[in-house]
């Protein structure tokens, strides 16, 4: 959603701030806000001119026409304006068909005035331009500004003069006064672009004989996407409701996840206690849904408008889905209640993945669901959409809970009527196909059958190339082509997007064209490399290159870009594009583009004549012959939709998952699609219904044309001009999906930013009487279209306009490895293993336990260390026992081998990784890595039942040291420390401690030879782990053995003592130390003597 209501608050907070212009604004906003919460006493601490000036109190709640409503004091102290409040204040009050709580009030000082100083003034955006409204009577009695008002057009990119201003607006207004103003409106046009406003009205604007200004009343709208480029300005916006719907916080918190989300996830709730409810994936179909809704006779039971789209993950869904079962299972309902998970063919987000987030949700609800007597009906189509039914089938079956679960076969809106009572629930609805009996070769032959199903279905197979745009004469904007797209298309793609190239190369196969229709990639984040991709069974390479001009210049043969930029480098991304005449269309993924930028790129590209897709589209198709990223979903729709080959229907939307739904519609219903275009859900799309109408009236393969409108916007009225003109003749079959909002009491923003009706002619009931009228094909409702669709082919097939061609089947296209092994068909040995770690989920999980969970726990380093490398959660005492070892063998000064290398290396000029390495490398039996050994050599010794002098004899014998004894420089006179404070924590707390004292009595026969014959750090860490691992009661024997054997305990040094080797290289690093040469007098030259012949 873009353009989005600010209170009058807000908007003249922004215009007090910013406004800049040499009339003399009188009232820089003082104000006061009223609720029903409001201190007076601190109210008027913080204004003291509530207390000596007069004032003007009015509801400042979206509320239109207030002072026609008598929802304005005026002229009132500080008393009468609580006496008024008194009446009004959390009182409900109707405003058209609204009721609603009037709770925020604005209090600001009076300014008195006569009605001659009240002037009028509004400034709304248009697709060509900005309308900048004047009339010099102002006031509640203004009447009818859009026939009294002086207007004036400033079209996109251009400014507003003062001249103008005075010239085409101010002719009515006495010539004192025109000065102020011209200047006055120049700066608020200034002021309404710069902070990207959409609607701005003043009424009235008061301009007094001294030649003060004042803004008594104001109402604006935002373009809510420029939140990126205004934050600085705007700060934190508050986006009120319409009157008489009420905020709620789940509301909030859809917002807050759609905001942190690259997909779309929107609620609104109507009536919390109506016992229909919606959970729809897709803009368009939400509405869609809505409307069958409302057309069933359910708008008074309709709880809640909302979609989620754009591939959301398993997560994302499943918060979604457990806020609208947590709503619905609040107020029990004497009928019970119907929860409708609807959708159109999704395009590219996986149905099984998003399904799985409504099941856990459904899972963690099923006793409430049940309680409250909730049944369910399903319709999904798209990639992995069996999946998704079968386990939403499944969890009907094991929680009792009524799913009824259907598929493409099923229309659309047909589980509306069946939740509604309006039409039977089949027992066991017919099932299409599965993905793989698409996509697995049924026969031996791999061959790419004849290409002459590339020929459309009613007329003989010509040369199809790209109409080239006709030469304008000089002055005027270059013509657009007709035919946008051939078999000989060629595209670069902007965006490292590789799954939707990977899409339109496999199309490309099925539609046997001889090249790929991908020629490169852009993507400015990497250097120029190749990327891997199939091309039926073969692998090739796409050159990737880090700008566009690389791309452009050695690729000459391309006319499309497919830009996947995101909506803060579109702009930059398209303008750039435009520079190159090659390019003639453009489409553009992106939603959430500000509308002032787009309208500069559909000005730039009229200009230029190209053609733009979007934004906030899915792209567009052209079957046999070209498709823009993901359209048309995979490969299993582009076979069952008959994709792969040209029908007779062309067709145009705004939605693109709507566009997928009428494929299938069209594919069910009529020889197929010629080609479909997704304009895109924005206010301003790049190309327009009428564009692309006109485009398939001039095309010979397109006999019958199908529009998919919707809500908002005036596009289809020039269809109904065109039809009765006579521009267009072929048959027209059109529906505007949004009929639901004229039965609503408050204002619904719909999915799309374009779906919002500004008058009565922009709504979808008056737009589908205005088509009706003009002779178009307008079924009764959406769920009847396809009935509409097949009674006007039907009737060319009759006439002869359409002769079908055989169906001949396309090539079989290999699935793709990860596809097949998703949908369960094939499965294959791992290469790895783990069993410690798993990041795949919306939480890192260590050893089973979720990272939430590690830190509520507080294990600390030495819990996490127990899960990832014992796969056991530790007792506390153990835990604190390894942060111990790894605090005492962090570091031993810079002199041992480990830190000496680290420090050479470090002044040697290598990075951290190499420094670091170069001291761990030293570490092994005779510096630090006794610790496996000494466990290894004392426990052998203490199991084989040897006495302890047994074992010193023997290893003396042997001619081996006892690893652990020993130390260079501490001695039984000059103890470590270290292991002074490792041996009390032991005693105190291990349960038991028998290879400790096994090898502290060998100490005691070691240091009575020699004093420094101590258990060092490393033998003391070695032998008490040992006890830890038998004794603490989480390992068996054999496993506490195998971790000793594995090299668990060497571990310990090496973790601990890497933290002292990145403390020197920091240190050295620090103090900048140069190149280290050993110095001469510390080496002891021994050479041979000089030997004669």
């Amino acid at each position: 959603m873009s353009a989005k209501a600010i209170s009058e608050q807000t908007g003249k907070e922004f215009l007090s701030k910013y406004i800049c212009t040499s009339a003399a604004v009188q009232n820089r906003f003082r104000y006061a806000s009223v609720t029903a919460e409001t201190d007076w006493d601190r109210l008027t601490q913080d204004h003291p001119w509530l207390l000596t000036e007069r004032l003007v109190v009015k509801p400042d709640q979206l509320i239109k026409r207030r002072g026609k409503l008598g929802l304005v004091g005026i002229n009132l102290d500080l008393q009468g304006v609580k006496e008024w409040l008194k009446a009004r204040l959390m009182r409900e009050t109707t405003v058209g068909k609204a009721k609603g709580v009037l709770k925020n009030f604005l209090i600001e000082p009076f300014v008195p005035h006569t009605q001659e100083e009240e002037f009028y003034v509004c400034i709304y955006a248009t697709r060509e331009g900005d309308h900048v409204l004047f009339h010099h009577e102002g006031g509640v009695e203004v009447g009818d500004v859009d026939t009294k008002a002086q207007r004036l057009m400033v079209a996109v990119d251009e400014k507003l003069s003062e001249d103008q201003v005075t010239e085409q607006l101010l002719t009515h207004v006495p010539d004192e006064k025109k000065e102020v103003l011209a200047s006055f409106i120049v700066g608020l046009f200034n002021f309404y672009e710069d902070l990207y406003f959409t609607y701005l009205e003043i009424n009235p604007l008061v301009v007094t004989q001294d030649g003060g200004v004042y803004i008594l009343d104001m109402a604006a709208k935002i373009d809510a996407t420029a939140d990126y480029i205004c934050k600085a300005k705007w700060g934190d916006v508050e986006f009120p409701p319409p009157f008489g719907r009420e905020a709620y916080p789940e509301e909030a918190y859809i917002a807050d996840l759609d905001a942190k989300s690259g997909a779309s996830l929107k609620l609104t709730l109507l009536n919390p206690r109506g016992r229909i409810w919606t959970m729809v994936a897709g803009g368009g179909a939400s509405v869609v849904y809505s409307d069958t809704i409302c057309d069933l006779g359910g708008v008074d039971e309709l709880a809640n408008y909302g979609e989620y789209s754009g591939a959301p993950s398993e997560q994302q869904t499943y918060d979604y889905a457990k806020t609208i079962l947590s709503l619905m299972t609040r107020e029990k309902h004497p009928e019970g209640k119907v929860l409708i998970i609807g959708g159109s063919i999704a395009n590219f987000t996986n149905v099984a993945a998003t399904f799985k987030g409504i099941v856990r949700a459904i899972k963690d609800y099923q006793g409430p669901l049940k309680e409250h007597e909730v049944t369910i009906f399903v319709r999904r189509g798209g990639p992995n959409y069996q999946e998704g039914l079968r386990v939403m089938g499944e969890v009907g079956k094991t929680t009792g809970i009524p799913i009824h679960v259907f598929g493409t076969e099923t229309h659309m809106t047909a589980i509306v009527g069946m939740a509604l009572g309006h039409r039977p629930i089949p027992n066991q609805p017919p099932t299409d196909a599965h993905t793989a009996n698409f996509l697995l070769n049924s026969s031996n032959n791999a061959m790419t059958p004849s290409t002459t199903r590339t020929a459309s279905f009613s007329e003989p197979r010509t040369c199809n190339d790209v109409t080239p745009a006709k030469k304008s004469k000089a002055g005027l904007p270059a013509a657009k082509a007709t035919t946008l797209f051939s078999k000989h298309t060629k595209a670069i793609v902007w965006g490292m997007q590789t799954r939707a190239v990977q899409g339109m190369l496999d199309f490309d196969y099925v539609c046997s064209r001889d090249e790929p229709s991908v020629a490169a990639m852009v993507y400015p984040f990497t250097g120029d490399h190749k990327q891997k991709f199939y091309w039926g069974h073969k692998e090739i390479l796409l050159p990737v290159y880090k700008n566009m001009a690389d791309a452009m210049k050695k690729h000459p043969e391309v006319d499309v870009l497919i830009s996947f930029a995101s909506l803060r480098s579109a702009f930059d991304s398209t303008v750039e594009a435009m520079q190159y005449p090659q390019i003639r269309t453009i489409a553009i993924i992106a939603e959430g583009i500000p509308e002032a930028q787009t309208r500069k790129m559909v000005k730039m590209a009229d200009e230029k004549g190209v053609t733009i897709i979007g934004p906030a589209t899915v792209g567009g198709i052209k079957p046999g012959c070209f498709k823009i990223g993901n359209t048309g979903g995979m490969l299993d729709n582009i076979l069952a939709s008959k994709l792969y080959r040209p029908g007779s229907v062309a067709y145009v939307s705004r939605s693109g998952g709507m566009s997928n739904e009428l494929n299938n519609i069209v594919s069910r219903t009529t020889d197929g699609v010629y080609e479909g275009v997704a304009i895109g859900g924005d206010r301003y799309p790049g190309s327009t219904f009428m564009d692309h109408v006109l485009r398939y009236q001039d095309t010979p393969g397109v006999k019958m044309i199908v529009v998919l409108g919707e809500i908002g916007g005036t596009e289809e009225y020039k269809i109904c001009q065109g039809i009765k003109e006579g521009r267009i003749t072929k048959p027209v079959v059109c529906w505007c999906i949004g009929t639901c909002a004229t039965m609503f009491t408050s204002e619904v923003q719909f999915g799309h930013a374009g779906a919002c009706a500004n008058q009565a002619s922009e709504t979808a009931v008056a737009k589908n009487q205005a088509l009706r009228d003009a002779g178009a094909y307008v079924p009764k409702s959406f769920d009847e279209l396809g009935d509409v669709i097949r009674t006007v082919y039907d009737e060319l097939v009759a006439n002869g306009t359409i002769i079908p061609a055989q169906e001949v089947p396309p090539p079989t296209v290999p699935m793709d490895y990860s596809w097949a092994r998703e949908l369960g068909l094939i499965r294959k040995p791992a290469s790895f293993m783990t069993s410690i770690c798993d990041e795949r989920g919306q939480e890192l999980i260590y050893a089973g336990m979720p990272i939430t969970e590690v830190f509520k726990e507080e294990m600390g380093l030495g819990g996490v260390l127990g899960l990832l490398w014992f796969q056991r959660r530790l007792p506390r005492y153990a835990c604190q026992f390894i942060e111990m070892c790894l605090m005492v063998t962090a570091d031993h000064g810079p002199a041992v081998s480990g830190a000496h290398n680290t420090i050479v290396c470090a002044r040697a000029g290598k990075d951290l990784i190499s420094s670091l390495t170069s001291g761990l490398l030293t570490i092994g039996d005779r510096f630090g890595g006794a610790l496996d050994a000494a466990a290894k050599q004392f426990s052998k010794a203490f199991d084989s039942g040897l006495l302890p002098m047994e074992f010193v004899n023997k290893m003396k014998k042997d001619g081996k040291l006892i690893m652990g004894i020993g130390h260079r420089v501490k001695s039984i006179n000059n103890p470590d420390m270290r292991v002074q404070i490792l041996k009390d924590f032991v005693k105190q707390h291990f349960p038991s401690t028998q290879l400790l004292d096994y090898a502290l009595d060998v100490e005691k026969i070691t240091t009575s030879k020699k004093p420094n014959l101590i258990l060092n750090v490393d033998g003391f860490i070695g032998v008490a782990f040992v006890d830890l691992l038998r004794t603490c009661g989480g390992f068996t024997r054999d496993e506490a053995d195998e971790f000793v054997e594995i090299g668990a305990l060497n571990g310990i040094f090496v973790l601990g003592r890497s933290m002292g080797f990145i403390g020197h290289y920091l240190d050295q690093k620090r103090l900048k130390q140069g190149l280290y040469r050993h110095p001469w007098d510390d080496i002891s030259y021994v050479l041979p003597e000089h030997m004669s012949m």
